[in-house]
């Protein structure tokens, strides 16, 4: 069986290049880390180390040995510094960005039951719905919705939700409703921040682009304009789901619906995640669902 302390001896050897320089690091004497490197050359019946007064030097046996063994050790120290790092107290600042609605319904409340948690976290909001750039705007993380682009950002979803296209009573009264993508063309449509439309079709997304005489970077904008007649909009459910139960909207074009849209939690990647993030996000998955109204599905941003 292998002896872990042995394999330590050796590494720190050759690592600090001398034997008493690896017994003062692993306080111990240098006849004990003699005694390990020598039982451990036994053990694998070869050579690692050639051994003069002056210098030691590997062996080709040593040096492959060292190259494996010294990969096992550093996985050994981002394990505890992974423990030490969940064990430890959020600080410093937080800093994150959401959808400006979605944000202040439903993520605000929540960083403020976080910072309850951790008084000594100092915390910023900022809602937009602009996509900001995290890494190069000094973002902690992005609360972002639908379809992801590939980044080197790391994702981790928290949550669904879905899109609705929707009309008002007045508006159909005016004109048919739609029953295919094509005939979007003959329909007004009210432009959010974004002027394309999700959908599938056959299992393939399809972004179907949208215009009219009327636009605006604001979803509860578009949900007036949207109940007053004035047309044609996409909106996720939270907007629109009281609306659809009382009749005042219509949904259309449900076959087409995109199903694979989420809530994200978007952070740069970090080869040891910062405990505010961390346990942040993990704050976000375990209360964020229960947040939401029936827990619903959740679709492109507006």
């Amino acid at each position: 069986m292998q002896r872990w302390d042995r394999i330590e001896a050796f590494i720190e050897v050759v690592r600090l290049g001398t034997f008493s320089a690896a017994a003062r690091h692993l306080q111990v004497s240098n006849s004990h880390v003699s005694r390990l490197v020598g039982q451990l050359e036994n053990q694998l019946g070869t050579q690692l180390l050639y051994r003069t007064t002056r210098q030691i030097r590997l062996t080709d046996a040593g040096a492959l040995y060292y190259e494996h063994c010294r990969h096992l050790f550093d996985g050994f120290r981002e394990a505890e510094a992974a423990i030490t790092d969940f064990q430890a107290r959020p600080k410093g600042v937080l800093k994150l960005t959401a959808a400006t609605t979605f944000g202040e319904r439903f993520v605000a409340p929540l960083v403020n039951d976080f910072q309850r948690l951790h008084p000594q976290l100092e915390v910023q909001m900022h809602f937009t719905n602009r996509q900001v750039e995290l890494i190069d705007e000094g973002y902690d993380i992005a609360v972002r919705m639908g379809v992801l682009k590939d980044s080197t950002l790391i994702a981790r979803r928290l949550c669904e939700r879905r899109e609705y296209v929707v009309g008002s009573r007045a508006y159909f009264e005016q004109v048919s409703r739609p029953h295919s993508l094509a005939e979007l063309s003959n329909h007004r449509c009210l432009v959010g921040s974004r002027d394309s439309w999700l959908f599938e079709v056959e299992g393939v997304r399809r972004e179907i682009r949208v215009q009219g005489k009327w636009r605006a970077d604001s979803g509860p904008a578009l949900l007036d304009a949207a109940l007053k007649g004035l047309g044609l909009a996409q909106l996720p459910d939270y907007y629109v789901e009281e609306y659809l139960a009382s009749g005042e909207l219509i949904p259309v074009l449900d076959t087409f619906r995109h199903r694979d849209t989420a809530v994200w939690a978007v952070y740069p990647r970090h080869r040891h995640l910062s405990p505010k993030v961390r346990q942040f996000v993990d704050h976000l998955v375990a209360y964020l669902p229960g947040s939401l109204p029936r827990r619903r599905e959740m679709g492109v941003e507006v």
